[in-house]
Formats: C-alpha cells, sequence, structure tokens
C-alpha cells in the first residue's frame, strides 16, 4: 500500500511541565512525601518533555474526576481529535471522505460502543457502506497493528482508497496514587491524533509499505498494561521497561528487510529513547526526541508523529524503519520504502 499522507491534531489547551506541576500541587500535597518529590523530580527536572496538550483547561481537575466524567471526556474528545487529524489528512491528499472505503482507527484511552470510526463517519460524511474497524487494547504500540490491517483490507481491494487514525486522549486515563509508574505516568502522558490516507496503487516518489513484524512477550504483560482500579484504567509502569522495549526493537531491527536513511519511533519517554539509541547504532531519534519534547507521549499517535516531522523536513529519504511498542508487551515493526 502507498503512503498519501500523514497528519496530526491536537487539542487547543497546551501546558508546560512547570505549569503541569503547579496546576497538580494541590492534589499532589496528598500524597506521601517521597511520591511529591518523584512528580517534582520529573516535571521540574530533564524529562526530555517541555510541553504536552490536553483536552481540559485545567488538568488538575482530572485528578480528582470520577470514572465515568473521565470516559465522558474521551467520548467528547477522541471522535473530534480523531476527525480533525483526518480532515487535514483528507486535504493533503487530496481525497474528498465520500471517496473513502475503508477506515481503520485504534485507541486505548477510552470506550465507546459504536467506537470512534462510527462517530468520524458521520462526522465527515462518509458512504454508508464505508468498512470500519476499531481497534481497541494494542496500547502505545497500536499504530503499527493498524497500518497492518489497513494493508490487509488494500491486498483484498487493491482500488481502495483506506485511512488510518490513531487516537488517544491519555488524559482521560489519569489516576494518581502513591505507585511510582502511575505517577511516572502522569508526568509523561498527552493527547493528540494522528491519520494517514493508503492508497492500493502508488505513483512515483511515493512511500509503499511492507516489512511489517511483531513479537509478543506475554511474560512481561504486567510491566506495562492498564488495569481497572475502581472504574478507571490506571497504569502499570515498570522501571524495566526501556530495558525491554530497547531489546524488543533490537530484535525486530535485525528482521528489517534493508537498512533505512533514519529510524522513526514511538516517543515512550527519555530513557526509552536512551535504550533505543543505545541498541540501534548509527541513528539518532531526532524526530521522536522532538515529539517527546513538544507533545510527551500521546500513546499510539506517537510514531506517526515522528513521521509526519520527518516528512516535512523534506529529506531525500528512500528507506524509513518505524517501530512501535507498548502493552502486551509486544513491538511492532514496518518499512517505507519509495
Amino acid at each position: 500500500m502507498y503512503l498519501q499522507s500523514v497528519t496530526s491534531a491536537f487539542p487547543p489547551h497546551s501546558f508546560t511541565q512547570r505549569e503541569c506541576w503547579e496546576l497538580t500541587l494541590p492534589v499532589v500535597k496528598e500524597l506521601k512525601p517521597r511520591s511529591q518529590s518523584l512528580m517534582e523530580k520529573i516535571l521540574l527536572g530533564d524529562s526530555g518533555i517541555e510541553k504536552r496538550h490536553f483536552v481540559t483547561e485545567d488538568p488538575g481537575v482530572l485528578l480528582r474526576a470520577g470514572a465515568e466524567d473521565l470516559n465522558k471526556g474521551f467520548e467528547m474528545a477522541a471522535p473530534r481529535l480523531a476527525g480533525e487529524a483526518l480532515k487535514k489528512a483528507l486535504d493533503e491528499a487530496g481525497v474528498k471522505a465520500d471517496e473513502l472505503d475503508a477506515l481503520f482507527v485504534c485507541t486505548c484511552t477510552g470506550y465507546l460502543c459504536p467506537g470512534v470510526s462510527s462517530h468520524v463517519a458521520e462526522q465527515l460524511g462518509m458512504r454508508g457502506d464505508v468498512y470500519l474497524s476499531d481497534l481497541v487494547g494494542l496500547g502505545c504500540g497500536a499504530a503499527i497493528p493498524t497500518l497492518r490491517g489497513a494493508e490487509g483490507f488494500l491486498a483484498a481491494n487493491p482500488e481502495a482508497v483506506v485511512a488510518t487514525v490513531a487516537v488517544e486522549v491519555c488524559s482521560a486515563a489519569f489516576y494518581i496514587d502513591d505507585e511510582p509508574g502511575v505517577l511516572i505516568s502522569l508526568c509523561l502522558f498527552g493527547d493528540g491524533a494522528a491519520a494517514a490516507i493508503w492508497k492500493g496503487k502508488g505513483s512515483e516518489g511515493q512511500y509503499r509499505a511492507e516489512g511489517f513484524q511483531t513479537v509478543h512477550q506475554p511474560e512481561s504483560r504486567e510491566k506495562i498494561r492498564f488495569v481497572n482500579k475502581e472504574g478507571k484504567l490506571k497504569n502499570k509502569l515498570h522501571r524495566s521497561v526501556p530495558e525491554v522495549a530497547g531489546e524488543a526493537v533490537k530484535g525486530l531491527f535485525e528482521k528489517r528487510l534493508g537498512d533505512p536513511d533514519q529510524v522513526i519511533a514511538h516517543t515512550g519517554g527519555r530513557d526509552v529513547v536512551d535504550a533505543l539509541e543505545g541498541v540501534l547504532p548509527g541513528f539518532g531519534l531526532g524526530e521522536t526526541r522532538k515529539i517527546l519534547r513538544d507533545y510527551g507521549n500521546c500513546s499510539s499517535p506517537c510514531v506517526l508523529f515522528a513521521l509526519e516531522e520527518r516528512m516535512r523536513s523534506e529529506r531525500d529519504d528512500e528507506r524509513l524503519w518505524l517501530t512501535s511498542f507498548g502493552a502486551g508487551f509486544s513491538a511492532h515493526s514496518m518499512e517505507l520504502v519509495r
């Protein structure tokens, strides 16, 4: 399948890490002193993040919100963000919404039935016979498996036009207690969406997707996942995740079809990016670090944010190697080749 466009969308409300510290301080002061010190160290220290975007004007309020209110926030914001990103992608590709034959959407930070795809299809005026597919529960790594699903649809329907969207309202999954993993998550995640348009047949100069790979390590499942706590999504994040991610990505990279001009990776966090650069010598993950700096970890869309950043630079790349990873523990890769 051939890439026609990739675009992103973010909520209008952005906050520096210091502003996040100040806005959440009234709730943070109710934690144990050690927990307060950890959040202060991350938010006011060198986390690799300068600002994050949220769907709310006051992220501090989310820390006292109940489960129902958090999911309502997801219900309102996820379709809107996804639709905004997809409208940009359609415009950039010169495709009308009613020309789409399929829409694949991934998310893990809230629940809708029917899924986000149904709401986006209505918003943008897609045809009544458009194929809709929602992938839920794949975590931060979901974008690449979603693209693999689109590849399968296009293999069966080579004349089709397909849209893919990764959308996360991570603020709808904010949870606070004294567990270090929970607190670190609060300091890393933000909201955003990325969309792409694909065709089964391409033209000269367009990227072709190939070489999809996946690895699952269920023995590491409890190191990074959501659990249900008081009806809320509570993120589990073990300190060994950077090492686990690095080793998984290293194994996937060894299976690559060709040597890339650049590696495009999910942001994870500063320590995760450091680990990736440690196992991928010769590749400085500049686009990944820039996305982390400007938006934090937005979960599944991040690898596509980094891809968009690379494409905007107008470099003459012949091959890009993309990787994403997260809950499962799972890691995924694909290649884009001109």
